[in-house]
């Protein structure tokens, strides 16, 4: 079987969000005439597609040596293709021995269709590739014929959102929601996932805090026949600046893996030679990770131990052909599913010194997916600590109305129920006056107390503290009674003046609400409704009606029964 002629490869980068860092490369086919649909579409119908595919991904290694890049390689073949994994795998190794590469360096990118292929076979063909140590991707998620138990049965190391999908955000609410439920997906069960087709800064925004880690596209690096493109346009560099500095959803700190570089590797027996060789090729590399022909981390040979060894005087002749095993260390090794809390936890104090050096990242077969830099991590973690630190009010240590902002906007992208309320004291400005700034002061310290606590009791709820004496809550409607129950059924006072409470909230049902500005306005209205009752009172609205319901101050039953359940009287509460 021959490389089919008239076709070159263009190299499409593929960037870590959270670095900028170009993680792979993919090796684009393009014919000199037509598009590579068309060459498929003939190949089919002269009965060689899949010949024509085995060829177009050996073509593709081949390509990848020319570029001199250590990055791994991703090669797109048929799902068709990957059920004859023995003929694929064949002309593969031919093509990996002269380009110097091992099966864990290339990411096989699964395309549709995937309907035309029996899935018996489809897993046998995987099952197969992935022995022989390849790395296995799902391309075009969201817009082919991938059925999603396939996801869920071959759990592939990558996932590839589809361009279509992605030219839909960030408006489409309906594309946002598949890219949301895809990275919670992809999170919950170690799956990396990338966007592709990535051409304006809002997308890559939207991307960002959906929590795609992965992207490529026009935006970020276009596809070059001559070489691999670097230099990102400045306003995509200061978004992923933006972005180093923000946490994951859920964890509060930064993951390990998203901070990941390719790591520069050799085989465990590769002789001091070849390790200087590639240091002084790449000025960039800190360290050679030495791996096992399963591509396990066995040591590390870092850049200022190896050359002080071999450089001083006879020190190449002495070392050159001997492993460069011998000049290593141990690998300092963490899983890819850490955070970058555990990170810092496993390093030791006498390890500080080395903020520069890599530590190589696992997934859970102990094979090599990376490295990491401490310092890297180290900063990460500190900025997202700084970052959450200046955001929370100085008198209750709550967050302020950004975090309100985008737990609101979160639960309306999910389609949930939810209740927004706005909680504050009435005539505040009359206990500053009378009882002084300090009582004032022990007043709001002392009802952010109560509602940090029904946040830590109640999973559902999150509060926020915007300012004066105003607070935000968010909950569920099963759980706003019982916030109330700690707010505006208990008595208040600071130095002997007692205080009244007033709290507006709203339920905003799926679909009802578009945005956290539209909540603020319709609690507005609430909320001097609620002043207006006389005593602590609590008033509930809903989205789409005028109707306003009194639940504390002057009781009025619900008419819903679903939130005459979740809403008790004010004796059952208080009780």
């Amino acid at each position: 079987m021959t490389v089919v002629p008239d076709v070159s490869f263009a190299f499409q980068p593929l960037l870590s969000t959270r670095t900028g860092e170009t993680v792979a490369v993919e090796a684009l086919a393009r014919p000199k005439d037509g598009s590579i649909y068309d060459l498929l579409r003939q190949a089919g119908k002269a009965g060689r597609l899949t010949e024509t595919d085995i060829s177009l991904a050996s073509g593709a290694l081949l390509a990848a040596a020319g570029h001199s890049t250590a990055l791994p390689v991703h090669v797109n073949i048929l799902a068709a293709t990957a059920t004859r994994a023995d003929e694929l795998i064949r002309f593969l190794r031919p093509a990996l021995a002269r380009c110097g590469r091992h099966p864990h360096d290339v990411v096989l990118e699964i395309t549709p269709p995937y309907s035309r292929v029996h899935r018996a076979a489809l897993v046998r063909g995987v099952t197969a590739l992935r022995e022989q140590g390849f790395r296995i991707a799902f391309d075009a998620v969201g817009d082919g014929d991938l059925p999603l138990t396939l996801l869920t049965d071959l759990r592939p190391d990558l996932v590839k959102l589809d361009a279509h999908l992605i030219g839909g955000l960030p408006d489409d609410d309906a594309c946002r929601a598949v890219v949301e439920f895809l990275a919670q997906y992809c999170a919950r069960v170690d799956v990396r996932l990338a966007a592709v087709g990535v051409d304006n800064e809002e997308q890559l925004l939207c991307l960002n805090r959906a929590g795609v880690r992965l992207a490529q596209g026009n935006l970020l690096a276009g596809a070059s026949r001559v070489g691999i493109p670097a230099q990102l346009p400045r306003p995509v560099a200061e978004i992923i600046e933006l972005n180093a500095t923000t946490t994951t959803e859920g964890t509060g700190v930064p993951m390990v893996a998203d901070f990941l570089r390719q790591a520069s590797t050799l085989p465990e027996d590769a002789p001091a030679e070849a390790a200087r060789e590639r240091f002084a090729d790449d000025p960039t590399v800190n360290g050679i990770v030495l791996l096992d022909p399963d591509g396990k981390p066995v040591g590390t040979v870092t850049r200022s131990r190896f050359l002080l060894a071999v450089t001083g005087l006879y020190g190449h002749a002495l070392n050159a052909k001997r492993p460069a095993a011998r000049h290593g260390e141990p690998s300092r090794i963490i899983g890819i599913d850490a955070t970058g809390l555990q990170l810092l936890e496993a390093v030791d104090d006498a390890e500080w010194d080395r903020w520069g050096e890599d530590i190589v990242v696992v997934d859970a077969a102990g094979v090599c997916q990376g490295v990491v830099r401490l310092g890297e991590v180290v900063r990460a973690v500190a900025a997202a600590r700084i970052e959450q630190a200046a955001a929370l009010n100085p008198l209750t240590r709550l967050p302020g109305s950004d975090v309100i902002d985008r737990e609101i906007d979160r639960r309306i992208r999910r389609g949930a129920m939810f209740v927004a309320a706005w909680l504050d004291v009435d005539s505040f400005k009359a206990v500053n006056d009378t009882a002084g700034f300090a009582a004032g002061d022990d007043l709001i310290r002392a009802i952010g107390r109560e509602l940090s606590r029904a946040q830590a009791e109640l999973p559902g709820v999150r509060v926020g503290h915007v300012g004066g004496d105003d607070f935000l809550v968010v909950a569920e409607v099963d759980e706003i009674a019982a916030v109330a129950a700690r707010v505006v059924d208990r008595p208040w006072s600071t130095e002997g003046v007692e205080v009244c409470v007033s709290l507006a909230s709203l339920v905003c049902g799926a679909g009802t609400i578009s945005s956290y500005r539209d909540v603020s306005r319709q609690l507005a209205a609430l909320k001097k409704r609620a002043k207006a009752v006389p005593g602590s009172s609590w008033v509930l609205g809903r989205t789409g009606t005028d109707r306003v319901e009194v639940l504390r101050g002057r009781t009025v039953r619900t008419a819903d029964p679903a939130l005459q359940r979740a809403m008790p009287s004010p004796d059952r509460v208080a009780g």
